[in-house]
């Protein structure tokens, strides 16, 4: 669907007429209610999406429905920057992305989606949690640079590679094109597992896999069943190259605009949504990972072969080379939490 900025782009359009159509709330005299857009990538039915309509449901309840926030999923608002600038510039209120993408609005960000960077999923939630040093740090650079907060983030889910062919070792994939999500941080991962990166947004991953622009992606094992990839991919190599935080983002004036008690509420759901989505994806991936098989995926982990600290030393080359003079205090930082 075209994005929300390109439908107003055109100059038919008064600047009145589009400042009001894209306003990220409008109030009421009668209901005083304050509508708040929500858009993001996701289908409905992923963990991703099933977590933000739940974000969106108990701001609502929390609110007494003073706030309603409607969540437009599957990209119908643009594609995954033009959703983090339209939050930076407020068209929109609320958005998702990955610590990469979120990196796009304030680059130290995207250090939190380094590829084998934290030593568990526990390891990734502390130093995530909104009062870490490292979330305080880059949540204050986020407001000053693009005029958006962080509310919360989650455990997406860690990020694994889906091919056609068999995979072992980094050198298996010389030559192959494999999508990357168009950051840096993401095109790096995908040359760490040994292949070309070609950046394409999510909503062109269909096309591009049934076209041959790329012989494969990569995703946690959540977003491969719900966007049925197994349908066009029959491998899925178990890399495990990112634990990956999905970052919630919010429009820092319209944030302002809220009451005390208005942010209240949004901190409590957003709290309450951290862990429930959390708790999701950490319950679901074993259960996904066997759906996955039924469904005919054929499944290399190291216990068929993987041979995964070929990709780590990989990975540590590249991201010692690219990115340690950016981001070593910051890696530095994630390694003392405890």
């Amino acid at each position: 669907m075209v994005g929300l900025l390109q439908i107003f782009s055109k100059k038919s359009i008064s600047v009145a007429m589009f400042t009001a159509l894209c306003a990220v709330g409008t109030s009421s005299a009668i209901s005083k209610t304050l509508e708040l857009r929500y858009a993001h990538m996701n289908s409905p039915n992923s963990i991703a999406g099933i977590q933000a309509q739940m974000f969106a449901d108990k701001v609502k309840e929390y609110t007494d429905g003073q706030v309603v926030i409607k969540v437009y999923p599957s990209s119908q608002l643009g594609k995954m920057q033009e959703m983090a600038e339209a939050t930076s510039t407020g068209v929109i209120a609320i958005s998702h992305n990955t610590a990469g993408g979120t990196g796009s609005l304030h680059e130290p960000f995207a250090a939190l989606d380094t590829p084998y960077i934290y030593r568990d999923v526990d390891h990734l939630m502390r130093v995530t949690d909104k009062d870490s040093e490292v979330m305080q740090t880059l949540s204050e650079g986020l407001i000053k640079d693009a005029g958006v907060r962080a509310l919360y983030a989650y455990y997406f889910g860690t990020r694994n590679l889906t091919t056609n062919k068999a995979v072992f070792k980094p050198k298996d994939l010389s030559s192959h094109k494999i999508r990357a999500l168009p950051f840096p941080i993401y095109m790096t991962a995908v040359e760490a597992l040994g292949a070309v990166p070609v950046p394409v947004d999510w909503s062109e991953v269909p096309t591009a896999l049934a076209t041959g622009q790329v012989s494969g992606q990569e995703n946690p094992v959540d977003v491969v069943l719900s966007s049925k990839l197994y349908e066009s991919q029959s491998h899925l190599i178990m890399t495990n190259h990112i634990i990956n935080p999905q970052v919630i983002i919010m429009n820092e004036r319209v944030w302002q605009k809220l009451s005390d008690e208005q942010k209240e509420a949004f901190e409590k759901a957003a709290d309450e949504t951290r862990t429930k989505a959390t708790e999701m994806v950490k319950s679901q991936e074993a259960e996904q990972l066997a759906e996955l098989k039924e469904l005919g995926m054929n499944v290399i982990d190291t216990d068929n072969g993987l041979d995964i600290d070929s990709f780590r030393e990989r990975a540590k080359a590249l991201v010692d080379e690219r990115f340690n003079d950016k981001f070593g205090e910051i890696y530095s930082n994630i390694a003392e939490i405890n």
